[in-house]
């Protein structure tokens, strides 16, 4: 019975669409899981799915490879959902101009902090040149994460597994730091959400309030823009 099983799973696993619904299945899975648990923060459902979706593949013995020929198409789809996010940001444009001075002052704080705290914690803990640069620009949407990691003399695929790491927790963790530190303002959520964990925190931003999004995808691309610009000068001066 057992190895009928396995020679199913096996004709199944060849399949593109298996990996496509078992990612959607899963996460949606995980978004009841969260709903019905009351939203709590470290039940994210992307962290949620995605610890699923690893089990899963580590317990059958599939490989990423594998999984990514079906999950490619949701991967596609990244484009234009952040393209998307265009939308709520030019419903809130009024809101953006009159906050322009406060908005550029907190991205600055916010990018040269992700930035110093990563190289300082990475400086303690003994990383190396290449594992360093691979850290540094953890905060920045993966594209252009590894696009500056490559440039610098770091490891494309280890700065995208930072940046994940980053996301998830930052997702899962920030709107219960920020309930903490009493900060209501969905303006002042949702850009610190953006600049410290990009698209997984923008999504969890639209999940508070279309204002809350459209601050945190805002902050997400200029966040990705200031990084690239003072990453590397920086480095040219402490390196």
């Amino acid at each position: 019975m057992g190895e009928r099983i396995t020679d199913i799973w096996v004709y199944l696993a060849a399949s593109p669409l298996l990996a496509l619904t078992l990612t959607l299945v899963i996460y949606q899975a995980a978004q009841w899981l969260y709903q019905r648990a009351g939203r709590p923060a470290l039940l994210n459902p992307v962290l949620v799915a995605v610890a699923g979706l690893v089990a899963l593949l580590v317990a059958t013995g599939t490989s990423y490879q594998t999984y990514f020929e079906g999950a490619q198409f949701i991967h596609f789809l990244l484009g234009p959902a952040t393209v998307a996010l265009a939308i709520p940001l030019y419903r809130q444009f009024d809101k953006v101009r009159r906050s322009a001075l406060a908005l550029l002052a907190s991205l600055l704080v916010g990018s040269l902090t992700a930035m110093g705290t990563a190289l300082a914690i990475g400086f303690v803990m003994g990383l190396d040149h290449v594992s360093l640069v691979s850290l540094a620009p953890k905060s920045v949407t993966a594209p252009v994460a590894m696009g500056i990691a490559e440039k610098l003399g770091g490891l494309p695929s280890l700065t995208a597994v930072f940046v994940i790491v980053t996301g998830i927790l930052g997702g899962a963790l920030g709107p219960l730091v920020l309930d903490r530190l009493k900060i209501g303002d969905p303006t002042a959520r949702g850009f610190a959400l953006g600049t410290a964990s990009h698209g997984i925190g923008t999504a969890r931003a639209l999940q508070e309030s279309e204002v809350a999004g459209a601050f945190s995808g805002l902050a997400m691309g200029l966040n990705a823009l200031a990084t690239a610009i003072l990453l590397p000068l920086l480095w040219s001066l402490f390196s």
